[in-house]
């Protein structure tokens, strides 16, 4: 069946005026005359059968109708713009993936990792976008999700990568000349705002006493809450496996037991079998899965 889509100069025509307001800063933006952008938007207008602007004098007033329809080409158009400078920036030779994952994991964990992928790899280009919720995989556009355990991924196949442990850090100058056992309620503490309950949990799990769990500042991100210790504003609760290199080089420290409770676990997420994937996803998959039983 034919599509119905009107030419390209005259939605871009409609969306430069709807946008400015005016015709002639339309035209003066597309190197055109102002009577050349007043008859493709009549064109426009009289192929969709639907008058867009109202024409007073020399004045235009984009219509209820106009409003919609400029919302949407306008989406339309960048999305367009998206994918075809996308498409400019592929090797010939290569390939790419796409790849929603949960913004701290691939600050922490996976992009320091990277390197060690596309060294192996160099024809492969991997694209990481967030995506803080699951959300259906099929038709998204993403090769592939990591993302947290979930029943909404139901139906696709679902990799274990790492259990996510969680552990109280602090910047080691907090705790000058203070005793480490009640250190913990002396701090203030950090929170993460998706998970209120985390240091109540902790204190039940671990016997660390804590006078109100609830007190303290609160975060959107583990990557915030980490930030927030190593500039000494506190004691954060975080997944062990996102400070290992602080750990490590001392600029942060953990002299308090970890939590009990492994409260998430990272999976790889894929719509089909590794074996039936694209040989990309499959290079990317294994490689992942391995990086995974190393950091164990």
């Amino acid at each position: 069946m034919r599509r119905k889509i009107p030419s390209s100069t005259a939605l871009m025509a409609f969306e430069a005026a709807a946008r400015h307001g005016s015709f002639a800063r339309a035209a003066e933006e597309m190197s055109l005359t102002e009577g050349a952008i007043s008859r493709q938007i009549g064109r426009l207008e009289a192929f969709l059968g639907v008058t867009l602007f109202e024409r007073v004098g020399n004045r235009v007033r984009l219509l209820p109708n106009g409003e919609r329809y400029a919302a949407q080409v306008r989406e339309s158009l960048d999305r367009l713009d998206r994918d075809s400078q996308y498409l400019m920036g592929q090797p010939n030779d290569g390939a790419s993936l796409d790849i929603a994952i949960i913004p701290t994991f691939a600050m922490r964990w996976l992009i320091p990792r990277l390197g060690r992928f596309q060294r192996k790899h160099p024809n492969i280009t991997v694209h990481l976008a967030e995506r803080m919720e699951p959300f259906v995989l099929a038709g998204s556009g993403f090769d592939a999700a990591i993302h947290f355990e979930h029943p909404a991924w139901t139906g696709m196949r679902t990799h274990q990568l790492l259990h996510e442990v969680l552990i109280p850090v602090c910047h080691p100058e907090l705790l000058a000349g203070r005793k480490r056992k009640t250190a913990l309620d002396e701090l203030p503490r950090l929170h993460r705002r998706q998970n209120p309950d985390a240091w109540l949990q902790y204190s039940q799990e671990t016997g660390t006493p804590l006078t109100n769990p609830a007190i303290g500042a609160r975060y959107d991100l583990h990557g915030m809450l980490i930030e927030a210790a190593l500039g000494g504003l506190g004691v954060a609760l975080v997944p062990r496996l996102y400070v290992e290199t602080e750990l490590a080089r001392g600029s942060l420290v953990a002299p308090w037991p970890e939590g009990k409770t492994i409260s998430k676990t990272f999976c790889l997420i894929l719509p089909e079998p590794i074996g039936l994937s694209r040989e990309p996803i499959q290079a990317f998959a294994q490689w992942l899965l391995d990086e995974a039983k190393q950091g164990l």
